[in-house]
């Protein structure tokens, strides 16, 4: 996507959801307190930087304070994703497959990708969450997920790419909704007033291969490999 065409994607999924929520109809997430929830995938990620994540969390800060029963990513959780792998199902478990094969052909797939910018510029939502809007100058991220998505078609390795939607954007989920906010009129005044604000830009030039639970929390979060894309090499965790 274009950052024309990336603008035009993520305001129409702001106004469709904004229509839902000023109905008061907000999704929520009943398994995101759920203690045996098992559903567990493979992911290719990026991290933003340290100053972005300050800046969420900082912009954040008022809705936490009015609506602190909602679900707020950690800013050890934020992330961006660049392929979901294996989408997260109940049942999967990193025993049952070869990582070090699935590090092997991400490394051979990256080795010309260099790094790439991002700018995370006002939010969107969908009916269950809020979204940091993230977008991109150049095509290297259109151009790596293209890659990778016809190294795994060709592999024989278990994958679902692009089963559940084919990810286009460099969105980042920051907010999902365990319950209907409290004040829905005021909580819907507090995220208008995101959808302009400027996060920061950084340059992403490491890329992360994890196993990871739906919700990507640190404490179910596996390092599989760790890629610098500014020697084309990796760092494989031990």
């Amino acid at each position: 996507m274009t950052k024309p065409e990336l603008q035009q994607h993520y305001q129409a999924l702001w106004q469709q959801s904004l229509l839902k929520f000023e109905q008061h109809q907000f999704e929520t997430d009943p398994l995101l307190t759920a203690k045996d929830d098992k559903r567990y995938g493979i992911t290719l990620l990026a991290r933003p930087s340290e100053q972005v994540k300050q800046q969420i969390r900082h912009h954040l800060a008022e809705l936490m304070q009015l609506e602190p029963q909602q679900y707020y990513y950690p800013a050890s959780d934020l992330h961006l994703t660049v392929l979901s792998l294996i989408s997260c199902y109940a049942g999967f478990t990193l025993s049952q497959i070869d990582t070090a094969a699935y590090v092997e052909l991400v490394k051979e797939v990256i080795a010309d990708t260099g790094p790439f910018r991002l700018d995370f510029q006002g939010i969107t939502a969908s009916p269950s969450c809020v979204l940091v809007q993230g977008f991109f100058d150049d095509q290297k991220l259109n151009q790596l997920r293209a890659k990778l998505r016809s190294a795994f078609g060709q592999s024989t390795l278990q994958h679902s790419i692009d089963q559940r939607y084919a990810i286009q954007t460099a969105h980042m989920t920051v907010l999902r909704f365990t319950q209907q906010p409290a004040n829905p009129v005021l909580f819907l005044q507090k995220i208008k007033a995101l959808t302009s604000v400027d996060f920061g830009s950084c340059l992403i030039d490491e890329l992360e291969l994890v196993g990871n639970d739906w919700y990507q929390r640190q404490q179910n979060t596996v390092l599989l490999s760790r890629f610098d894309l500014n020697k084309s090499a990796v760092n494989t965790a031990v």
